[in-house]
């Protein structure tokens, strides 16, 4: 271990947390001139202080003792997901019956970081967004807790009450949202210390969703953007992803935010609004030429590592670095067996980001994540379905491919 590097880290911490040398000490019951000694690398601490340290400054033991990044961090929208399961979905004016209704954790952070949790126990995970002061937004701290997810750097909002959306779940899968955007329209990269983020990997989602972030920016285009080149000067790699917007100003939102990211997973359809490109053929089959031209075009604007975009019938992705294509049919899943699809994109986003992290190749990326994908299909909300990267791996022999 480096004295020196350990103080100056213990240093930065404590400085970030509000804390004198003096308030330090007495938390960790040593003297003012222990933690001086520290700071000034001639020592460092007993080895069975540094869960202590760990634990009161929101980071990694390994972080703290070597200052080396790991795990993945989820910014961005954080909401509970009020599941209405109807038969059918009616027409302005009439009526359909609502056959159940159960509240569940919702938005990219606990979606795609519980799912992450459940694929790996063991991968370091950490949460950054914000809440109101309500019911909801203790529910959903308690949920990634649960699931041992750092919620260090979850703030809470003093006015706005905790995100939420209506789903409206009709049985077979399609589902359709009604949004309350609360107190994720009040986080910004103002809120966040890009300095003492522990982690090697950040995914921001949702754009499109988050107006602190979807702000414009003189220099850099919109406030995204300026976090995400911030977050990559402290040499961690960024990925993004957006929401299905009919409102949402695409180009002038997403595009900047391009520039700064080195994975975007998305779907076809918001990949091919940025550019206001059709995906689909006038029969509603994919058009695969349309959404490779749209990826090519994302890697144009700025995605330097790479393009990968989802969709019911298949995941695709453009490797930015070697120019490779892959394209891997979706599993080949009963209706029968299908009991909803609410998160199923931020499923699939968790295979991904845990193949990126663990350096999986193209192809059995989008395999392993086409196998998450499908265990969300197996609940009706968006996060039960998931299973451990052993039982997916299982799920993915089970069940043959589409056509494609």
């Amino acid at each position: 271990m480096d004295a020196k590097n350990i103080g100056t880290m213990i240093a930065r911490l404590r400085k970030k947390n509000g804390l004198t040398q003096s308030a330090l000490a007495q938390k960790l019951n040593v003297s003012d001139k222990t933690v001086s000694k520290w700071e000034s690398g001639y020592g460092f601490p007993e080895i069975t202080q540094f869960p202590a340290l760990a634990s009161l400054f929101g980071v990694s033991i390994d972080y703290l003792m070597t200052g080396e990044r790991k795990g993945i961090a989820l910014c961005g929208n954080i909401l509970t997901d009020l599941v209405k399961n109807i038969d059918f979905y009616p027409n302005q004016g009439m009526l359909a019956n609502i056959s159940s209704v159960k509240r569940a954790v919702g938005g990219a952070v606990p979606n795609t970081g519980i799912d992450l949790a459940k694929i790996d126990d063991s991968l370091p995970l950490s949460a950054i967004g914000r809440i109101g002061n309500d019911e909801h937004g203790q529910y959903v701290v308690s949920q990634l807790q649960h699931y041992g997810i750092n919620t260090r750097q979850i703030s809470v909002s003093p006015a706005e009450p905790t995100s939420f959306s209506d789903v409206m779940s009709v049985h077979g899968g399609e589902r359709t949202f009604f949004h309350a955007r609360g107190a994720n329209a009040e986080l910004s990269p103002a809120d966040i210390d890009v300095k003492t983020l522990d982690c090697s990997l950040l995914h921001f989602g949702y754009l499109l969703l988050m107006d602190g972030f979807d702000a414009p920016d003189a220099e850099y285009g919109t406030a995204l953007a300026r976090f995400l080149h911030d977050v990559q000067e402290q040499g961690i790699k960024t990925s993004i992803d957006m929401v299905s917007s009919s409102t949402g100003d695409y180009k002038k939102t997403v595009c900047p935010a391009l520039k700064y990211s080195n994975y975007a997973i998305v779907n076809e359809i918001e990949s091919c609004a940025i550019f206001d490109i059709d995906p689909r053929h006038p029969d509603g089959t994919l058009n695969i030429e349309n959404v490779r031209r749209a990826m090519e075009l994302m890697a144009k604007e700025g995605v330097s590592d790479k393009v990968i975009v989802h969709c019911k019938e298949m995941g695709l992705c453009l490797n930015v670095k070697t120019g490779d294509f892959t394209v891997v049919p979706s599993l080949n899943v009963p209706k029968s067996e299908i009991k909803g699809s609410v998160g199923a994109g931020d499923a699939f986003c968790a295979g991904c980001l845990y193949s990126i992290y663990n350096d999986y190749p193209d192809p059995a990326m989008l395999e392993f994540a086409a196998g998450a994908a499908v265990c969300n299909l197996f609940a009706d909300n968006s996060i039960d379905g998931m299973r451990s990267e052993a039982e997916i791996r299982e799920i993915i022999k089970k069940y043959g491919r589409t056509e494609g």
